[in-house]
């Protein structure tokens, strides 16, 4: 047999998902106080853009209704 054969795809699979889970070990993972209130900041944020997004929306309309109703 040809000892450069490529690793089969089972062996490679294995491998792949051991590697993963020795790096997710590494990571530092945010304490549920930490998340917590990561979420609560994205939560708030989103709120805040998405009425900002709906105010501008309705002045715009309203301005572009406006200017095509006069012509």
């Amino acid at each position: 047999m040809d000892e450069t054969k490529k690793p089969n795809l089972v062996v490679k699979t294995k491998t792949f998902f051991a590697e993963v889970v020795t790096e997710l070990k590494k990571s530092a993972w945010p304490t549920r106080k930490e998340l917590l209130d990561s979420t609560l900041v994205v939560i708030t944020t989103m709120l805040i853009l998405g009425i900002f997004v709906a105010v501008a929306d309705l002045v715009f309309v309203k301005i572009i209704g406006a200017l095509t109703k006069s012509a």
